[in-house]
């Protein structure tokens, strides 16, 4: 039986192959992902931002869209997500809000900013308090009922 070690190079080779796929049909950006779940491969993702005019279309996203439509759940505890880099901050807070139990990446988000994808303004922006980031995001209160409270009012709510 493989040991943990060699189980995650083979699972990294494959978020690699996805990744190496891609970068070469231009078809996206050279990264791919793959979620796994007791031992198998369930989600399957390659960067689709250019091919779908989709900026949330990261390697790491479609994997994760993949993995819980192929599982039929949201909650993906248990599974450990193999991507090709560092994942971004959207792909990272996914990562969180999927409930993963882990990521494994191969190339540093300093590799991939020498190959022209710099997410450091990112990591930047996030630092900073709200009012002093480039985009601005202001409160808009209308007094309407509040999202929140019909929520919690709600007995067949699905908690997450």
């Amino acid at each position: 039986m493989a040991d943990a070690a060699t189980k995650d190079r083979e699972f990294m080779s494959a978020a690699l192959a996805l990744a190496r796929k891609n970068a070469a049909s231009a078809e996206g950006g050279p990264f791919g992902a793959i979620v796994v779940f007791d031992g198998k491969i369930v989600g399957e993702g390659r960067n689709q931002v250019t091919t779908n005019n989709d900026p949330t279309a990261h390697a790491e996203v479609v994997a994760i869209r993949d993995a819980a439509k192929h599982l039929g759940r949201f909650d993906l505890r248990g599974c450990v997500i193999y991507t090709s880099c560092e994942p971004c901050p959207m792909c990272l807070a996914a990562a969180y809000w999927a409930r993963v139990d882990k990521v494994a990446y191969a190339a540093t988000q300093y590799e991939a900013a020498a190959a022209g994808f710099d997410d450091a303004y990112l990591y930047d922006e996030l630092a900073k308090d709200m009012g002093s980031r480039q985009l601005p995001c202001v409160q808009v209160k209308t007094g309407d009922e509040d999202p929140f409270a019909v929520w919690l009012a709600n007995p067949n709510r699905i908690p997450y």
